[in-house]
């Protein structure tokens, strides 16, 4: 795991990143947290937010919104890692598990691919519990901060 190693205001260029460079961060799953997401995104669905409702379902609890954990990888590439500077240009995603509140969820980046000419990379990003079970993969695309 890496330390936080952008720098304030600036993140890192594609000089300073290598092939197969891994960077992860934690985040816990708030109950606070899922209904400001709702809020924001117009999510209502009861799924995430009615506990009675939840329990019909076939997680039998309310679960986090996958596009959350969406925000917590842009959350890490614009912020952390590249880190400020870094423009998103794609995102593919794969939901495997549920989300629920409480949950601590490491994001985990991995440099993939570098592509000098365009000052771009390619990136897989995965989501994991405090189990260790995948709930989320993924592949972003960014260009790099100058």
């Amino acid at each position: 795991m890496s330390e936080r190693i952008s720098r304030p205001g600036q993140g890192l260029t594609l000089d300073e990143l290598s092939l197969g460079q891994v960077y992860e961060r934690k985040f816990q799953v708030t109950e606070q947290m899922i209904e400001k997401f709702a809020e924001a995104s117009g999510d209502v669905n009861p799924i995430h937010l009615d506990e009675e409702y939840a329990r019909k379902s076939i997680f039998k609890t309310r679960v986090a919104h996958g596009m959350l954990l969406a925000g917590f990888i842009s959350a890490v590439l614009g912020c952390e890692f590249p880190g400020a500077g870094t423009i998103y240009l794609g995102q593919t995603l794969k939901f495997l598990r549920p989300t629920l509140i409480g949950d601590e969820i490491t994001v985990k980046v991995t440099i993939q691919e570098m592509m000098k000419e365009k000052n771009r990379a390619r990136l897989e990003t995965v989501c994991f519990n405090q189990r260790g079970e995948t709930v989320l993969t993924g592949e972003a695309s960014v260009m790099l901060p100058t």
